[in-house]
């Protein structure tokens, strides 16, 4: 089906652009690649958007989208913990209401395309089709929307990998932002909505994939634009705001260990039993052993290399691609033995060990504390005297030129408030300026390149074009991601969740705010998909 000129009720359009910031869009600009952003851009009001503390897709749009902070809404990373054992979040690990939410109880319809961490869809007045952390295929609102939007489209996918082209291709990526945008238009036609979100995820997966590469990272953007042109164009929006969950740039510091600092410190030790959180082994695993001859065996050249580039760090989202590279993914992937593999990965022993760091998409450390934690180590009377020393230690941390590893080291107190804040890391560590990485890596020295030379910085961008909002009024503000979603409830005239963090952006009259009933989504349930395991892995978050 081709799209047709309709006209639609929606009063306003959200654009997130993963990863958007002014350092990425202006060289585009420049060049000329996104006319239609820059349009936006030009004609509206526009400035930075300060993201969280940790500035990850997985934590950030949740509290971009329900307006609080990871201690409200209880999600900090990717992963969700359960005592040592980890999943993959999705929406259930979301304790609060989604914007659209909030307006459907209000007399609002909304259509919700690809945001992040929200699957399994929940129902509201609209339509909903998640985006990262879902599977492909994934359960949308209302049930069977997705066949009928396959149909419309054309097909659909959730990640570029899942199309014919090849694995991260100019013209997989084109074809990703294809789908959004031809299922958005699709929906609205549909639904007519008053309220639209809709969300492109390979502007930031695009830099860890092929950091660097103008003419990828060009040919995305283009491809975004084009699709918001059409997009503006059938919909017609009285009002855009486009936003980012964090920004993009490049890693040019050093990367620090610190699992094996924590373990030269005697915090932490390890094993090589194949426990513990996902390493590149369970890729392996999960991409590469085929049937029963992965058992004896004699060690090959390439196996023997398999164990050397663990111990230099090659990791899940390297290893496969690797391999493939070379020809050489599906021989070893009949033959390596499991334990081989797990053998070749060493690992935090989390049970035995007193503070670690669990995934490097926290940003900091976890004491495993008796009472909290199933085999906790450290007494619960000497927890802050524990997290004070490791504070104190980490603030002592320099890198390899003689500066501060970090901008801050603090108690999760001082980012996090509410129910959730057990969740999170007891120690957050920021690195300076985002220039240094910080991973959970152990057998190798405490500092090193960065295996990501493109990564996350916290300030992303926000631009507004419309009627209803006012102009230069952002030359003055300090707008975060927190502040999208009252801003979002102001326009519509909604009341304002009171628990929220954030305060309407002051290109929108204030509204009024109310004590809204406890929010009660289902208990959390677990991803239960490999798949989006390997996603995760591929782009450097596992």
């Amino acid at each position: 089906m081709t799209d047709t000129t309709a006209e639609t009720d929606l009063e306003l359009l959200v654009v997130g652009l993963d990863a958007g910031c002014r350092p990425v869009l202006e060289p585009l600009f420049e060049s000329g690649t996104v006319p239609t952003i820059q349009r936006l851009f030009e004609t509206g009001v526009n400035g930075p958007l300060e993201s969280q503390i940790p500035p990850w897709t997985a934590s950030a749009w949740p509290s971009l989208y329900t307006g609080k902070n990871p201690g409200k809404h209880g999600v900090y990373d990717f992963l969700s913990f359960d005592g040592y054992d980890w999943d993959v979040v999705n929406s259930t690990h979301v304790r609060e209401r989604p914007v659209w939410e909030l307006l459907s109880e209000h007399g609002f319809t909304s259509v919700v395309v690809n945001l992040p961490v929200t699957h399994p869809a929940r129902e509201f007045d609209g339509a909903l089709i998640p985006g990262m952390t879902a599977p492909e295929d994934p359960d949308c609102h209302p049930e069977g929307i997705l066949e009928d939007v396959e149909m419309a489209a054309g097909g659909y996918r959730v990640y570029p990998q899942s199309g014919p082209e090849p694995d991260q291709s100019i013209e997989g990526y084109e074809r990703t932002v294809e789908c959004r945008g031809k299922a958005f238009r699709y929906l609205c036609r549909r639904m007519e909505p008053e309220f639209g979100f809709l969300q492109f995820q390979v502007t930031d997966s695009v830099f860890h994939e092929r950091p660097g590469d103008r003419e990828a990272i060009e040919a995305v953007y283009s491809a975004v634009d084009q699709q918001l042109e059409k997009t503006l164009e059938e919909t017609d929006p009285d009002n855009v705001l486009i936003v980012s969950d964090h920004g993009m740039g490049k890693v040019s510091g050093h990367e620090f260990r610190i699992n094996e600092f924590l373990r030269e410190g005697g915090y932490l030790t390890s094993h090589k039993n194949g426990g513990g959180m996902p390493t590149w082994s369970k890729s392996w695993e999960n991409d590469l052993l085929e049937g029963e001859d992965a058992g004896d065996h004699e060690e090959s050249i390439a196996e023997k290399a398999m164990n050397v580039a663990a111990r230099f760090g090659v990791t899940t989202q390297r290893v496969a691609t690797a391999l493939d590279r070379v020809g050489l993914k599906e021989p070893i992937g009949s033959r390596v033995p499991n334990d081989l593999i797990r053998a070749a990965s060493e690992q935090v022993d989390f049970p035995e060990s007193r503070v670690y760091m669990r995934s490097k998409s926290e940003l900091g450390v976890r004491i495993n504390l008796e009472g909290r934690e199933p085999n906790g180590q450290v007494p619960e009377s000497e927890y802050e005297v524990v997290r004070e020393e490791v504070i104190e230690k980490l603030e002592r941390v320099r890198t390899p030129d003689g500066e501060p590893m970090f901008e801050a080291v603090e108690p999760r107190e001082t980012y996090f408030e509410g129910p959730h804040v057990e969740k999170a890391p007891d120690v957050v560590t920021v690195p300076a300026a985002f220039d240094n990485a910080v991973v959970a890596d152990l057998g190798k020295e405490q500092f090193g390149e960065p295996m990501e030379p493109w990564n996350h910085k916290r300030t992303g961008i926000v631009a507004a074009s419309g009627p209803a909002f006012e102009e230069n009024a952002l030359e003055d503000a300090n707008p975060t991601i927190f502040d999208v979603a009252p801003t979002i409830c102001a326009l519509f005239d909604v009341p304002i969740d009171a628990a929220m963090d954030g305060e309407p952006l002051p290109i929108v009259e204030a509204g009024t705010e109310a004590e809204y009933p406890a929010y009660e989504p289902e208990a959390p349930t677990a991803t239960e998909e490999a798949m989006v395991e390997d996603r995760l892995s591929d782009l450097g978050y596992l």
